[in-house]
C-alpha cells in the first residue's frame, strides 16, 4: 500500500518537474521569437527610413525640375509676348507704309492723266489715233520688205522641208531590198499530152463539171496546146483549183470522187501556206500579239496582186518603209508597222465582202481588237478621211513610196492604154475643155481649155473638179497631177 503511494508521489513529482521543464522551453523560445521580431522590426523601420529619405530626396529634386521648367516656360512666354508685340508695331508700320504707297501711286495715275490729256491737246490726236497712225505708217514704210522676208522665209522653209524629206525617203528606200513586178499568178494547167483534155472533161462533161462545182471555179478547156486554164475571181480559189488539177493531172485518175479527194487535200495545203505566210509577215515585222486569225487574213495576201504587185509583198515593204521613217521623225514604229501591214488586208476578202477594201480593212482591224491608233493609219491611207497623227501620214507615205516606186508595178499593153483612155476621157467630159493629154504613165494629165469659155479662176474651179472626179470614177497606184491650161494669145498685125 505504501509503495504504491509512494509510485505515485514520484509520479506526480515527476509529471510535475516535466511540465516545469517543458514550460521553460517554450517561454525560452518565445523570448527568443520575441528577441527576432525585435530585431526584424528595427531592420524593417531602418529600411523604412532609408526609403523615406529616398523618396523625400526624389521629390525634392522633381520639384526643383519643374520649376525650372515652369521658369523656362515662363521665361519663353515671355519672349513670345514681346515677339507679339513687335509683330503688331510692325504690321501697324507696314499699313502705314502700304497706304502711303497707295497715295503716291495714285499721285502718280493722276500725273500721267494729266500729262496725257495736255499731250493729246497739244498733238491734237488720241492715244488710239495716234497708235493707229504710226502702225500705218510703220506698215505703209515696210510693207514690201516684210512681204519680201515672209516670202523668203517661206521659200527656205519649204526647200528645207524637201530636203530632209528627200534624205528621209532616199533613205528608207536605201535599206529596203525590192523586187520588181511580175506577172499575176498563172492559172494555167500544163498537161502532158492533149489526151488528158478528154479525161478533165469526162463523159458528157461529168468530170468538169464536177470540179466546177466542188471548186468554185471555172475550167477552161480550149485550143491551147497542153494546157487548160482555172478561173476565179478569188485567188485563193483559183490557186487551190489549180494545185488540185495539177495533182489529179499527175495521178492521171480523174473522177467525181477523186476530185473531191484532191480538192480536199489541196484546201489543207493552202490553209497551211495562208498561216505560215501571215506568221512569217508578223516574224519579219517583229510584230508580236496579233490574233492567229488575223494573221491568216493577212496570209491571204499572198495570192492577190494589184498591178502585178503582190499585196503581201507590198504590205511588208511598206512596214519596212514606215519603221525607218518613223524612227527617223521619233514617231511610234509600233504603230506604223501594224498599220502599214494591214492597210491593205481588206483586199483579202473584198471578192466575198462588199465594200471598198479600205472599209473592209478598218473593219478588220476593229474586229480583232487593233488600237484606235492603228485603226486610223489603216482608215486615212487613201486619204477617205483626213489624217490626224504623224503615223498616219507616215503610213500614207510608205504605201505611196512602195506602190509608185520603179519596178514596182506593171501593167499590160492592154490595160495600160485603158487606163490612159479613161482618164482623158474623164477630162474630155467636162465643158470648156478643148483637148488634153495623159502623159507621165497616165500619173499626170494636161488639159486645154477654151479661153473664151473658162476664166483664169474658173480654170483653178475646173482642176478641182476634175481631180475629184478621176479620184471616184478611176483606179490607179499612186497620184495623178491634174493641169489645166488657159492661153490667150493676141495678135495685131503693123502695117
Amino acid at each position: 500500500m505504501n509503495s504504491v503511494v509512494l509510485g505515485i508521489g514520484a509520479a506526480v513529482a515527476g509529471l510535475a518537474l516535466g511540465g516545469g521543464l517543458v514550460r521553460a522551453y517554450f517561454a525560452r523560445r518565445e523570448i527568443l521569437i520575441l528577441a527576432k521580431n525585435k530585431t526584424l522590426i528595427r531592420d524593417a523601420e531602418e529600411e523604412a527610413k532609408k526609403i523615406k529619405e529616398h523618396a523625400q530626396r526624389a521629390e525634392g529634386e522633381r520639384q526643383g525640375y519643374l520649376k525650372e521648367l515652369e521658369q523656362g516656360i515662363r521665361r519663353r512666354q515671355d519672349a513670345l509676348d514681346r515677339r507679339s508685340e513687335n509683330l503688331d508695331k510692325e504690321r501697324e508700320a507696314v499699313g502705314a507704309d502700304r497706304e502711303s504707297l497707295r497715295e503716291l501711286e495714285n499721285k502718280y495715275k493722276e500725273h500721267i492723266a494729266e500729262q496725257k490729256t495736255v499731250l493729246e491737246k497739244v498733238a491734237k490726236l488720241t492715244k488710239e489715233d495716234a497708235r493707229d497712225q504710226l502702225l500705218k505708217e510703220v506698215e505703209k514704210d515696210f510693207a514690201e520688205d516684210i512681204k519680201t522676208s515672209i516670202k523668203k522665209y517661206k521659200e527656205d522653209l519649204r526647200e528645207a522641208q524637201e530636203i530632209e524629206a528627200r534624205k528621209i525617203i532616199a533613205l528608207a528606200i536605201s535599206r529596203i531590198a525590192t523586187e520588181t513586178a511580175s506577172e499575176m499568178v498563172s492559172a494555167a494547167v500544163a498537161l502532158p499530152n492533149e489526151e488528158l483534155k478528154g479525161r478533165i472533161i469526162g463523159k458528157e462533161g461529168r468530170n468538169v463539171q464536177a470540179f466546177e462545182k466542188a471548186a468554185g471555179v471555172d475550167v477552161i478547156v480550149d485550143e491551147t496546146p497542153d494546157s487548160v486554164m482555172v478561173s476565179s475571181f478569188d485567188p485563193v480559189r483559183r490557186y487551190t483549183a489549180k494545185l488540185a488539177l495539177e495533182a489529179l493531172v499527175k495521178e492521171g485518175r480523174i473522177n467525181p470522187t477523186k476530185i473531191e479527194e484532191m480538192l480536199e487535200k489541196s484546201r489543207k495545203q493552202v490553209g497551211k501556206e495562208i498561216k505560215e505566210a501571215g506568221e512569217g509577215a508578223a516574224y519579219e515585222l517583229g510584230l508580236t500579239g496579233l490574233n492567229p486569225e488575223l494573221l491568216k487574213v493577212v496570209g491571204r495576201l499572198q495570192f492577190r496582186t494589184s498591178y502585178g504587185q503582190n499585196v503581201l509583198r507590198h504590205s511588208i515593204e511598206a512596214a519596212h518603209i514606215a519603221a525607218i521613217i518613223a524612227s527617223e521623225l521619233k514617231a511610234d514604229v509600233a504603230i506604223v508597222k501594224k498599220g502599214a501591214l494591214l492597210h491593205d488586208v481588206g483586199k483579202a476578202l473584198d471578192h466575198d465582202v462588199p465594200g471598198t477594201h479600205v472599209q473592209i480593212s478598218v473593219d478588220i482591224c476593229r474586229k480583232y481588237g487593233l488600237s484606235e491608233a492603228v485603226t486610223h493609219t489603216v482608215e486615212a491611207h487613201h486619204g477617205d478621211i483626213e489624217p490626224r497623227t504623224v503615223e498616219a501620214l507616215i503610213v500614207q507615205a510608205a504605201e505611196a513610196i512602195s506602190a509608185a516606186r520603179p519596178g514596182a508595178r506593171r501593167d499590160s499593153y492592154e490595160a495600160y492604154v485603158k487606163r490612159l483612155t479613161e482618164l482623158e476621157n474623164v477630162a474630155n467630159s467636162f465643158p470648156g475643155v478643148e483637148k488634153s493629154y495623159a502623159i507621165q504613165a497616165g500619173r499626170e494629165v494636161r488639159i486645154i481649155v477654151k479661153p473664151q469659155d473658162v476664166t483664169d479662176l474658173g480654170a483653178v474651179k475646173l482642176a478641182k473638179q476634175i481631180a475629184k472626179k478621176v479620184e471616184e470614177s478611176l483606179q490607179y497606184p499612186g497620184q495623178i497631177k491634174v493641169h489645166v491650161i488657159r492661153e490667150t494669145r493676141a495678135v495685131e498685125i503693123a502695117k
